[in-house]
């Protein structure tokens, strides 16, 4: 669905990615993991054409990615961002509809298709009509995503979906976004610097450290056969972490 050919991005003088290349699969969903600053996001804007490659060449379904092409592509994805990136002065509603309206579809197929997604996401009915700042954060995280969802898109791409939430609901809202993947069979790309989110989500796993990419394939490839001493300490350090974290409980 999306491919990146010998891609280089660099901010100034700080090298972020160096002829990366990454296939994304259709269907699939591919979780990008690794430390902060390490590219996750970089790759998110660069197949959003949020922002453009020094080099190389970024594909969305065999059309290249552009300022010119970003537009119509756009359309075909749904994009969440870390708080749900909500409008606060527009109602639920008013912010799941945005881009509905802004193509001129009918009032009455705008109503039909967030209540479709209002139950998809497990959202109250009555609180459509409140304001961002009246909801909880998962509340607002589930409006973002019936928002990315409203065009029926071909992919999904979120950006550290589940970083502002609190852990109970976090725990909640995992669940329920993996059902929705489940259920509708699109082509997903998630980035987290979380392990266990990678496991719980992942049908490909891609670790990414010092501008490309260590190893990829199913997070049990990476826990089980680390591909060299950074892998297994991303890995080891995470585990640690856990251990201790249960042992304290």
């Amino acid at each position: 669905m999306f491919r990146l050919t010998g891609v280089t991005k660099a901010f100034d003088e700080n090298v972020v990615l160096e002829d990366f290349d990454l296939a994304v699969a259709p269907g699939r969903t591919t979780v990008l993991i690794g430390l902060s600053g390490c590219g996750k996001s970089t790759v998110i804007r660069l197949m959003l054409a949020m922002i453009a490659p020094d080099s190389g060449i970024v594909t969305f379904d065999g059309t290249p990615v552009s300022g010119e092409t970003a537009p119509a592509l756009r359309q075909r994805m749904g994009y969440v961002i870390q708080g749900g990136g909500l409008f606060p002065h527009l109602t639920a509603r008013g912010n799941v509809s945005l881009m509905a309206r802004h193509l001129g579809w009918p009032a009455e197929r705008i109503t039909a298709r967030i209540a479709e997604l209002a139950d998809l996401t497990h959202f109250p009915r009555d609180g459509l009509d409140r304001y961002p700042a009246e909801l909880s954060g998962g509340q607002r995280q589930r409006v973002a995503l019936m928002r990315a969802l409203v065009l029926d898109p071909e992919v999904l791409l979120l950006d550290e979906p589940f970083g502002a939430l609190d852990p109970i609901i976090r725990f909640q809202l995992t669940g329920d976004l993996r059902e929705i993947f489940r259920t509708l069979a699109k082509t997903v790309v998630m980035v987290t610097h979380d392990l266990g989110e990678a496991a719980f989500f992942a049908d490909h796993a891609v670790l990414l450290h010092r501008v490309g990419i260590v190893q990829q394939g199913t997070v049990a490839e990476l826990v089980n056969s680390p591909a060299d001493s950074f892998v297994e300490t991303f890995v080891s350090a995470q585990r640690t972490l856990l251990d201790s974290l249960a042992a304290q409980a």
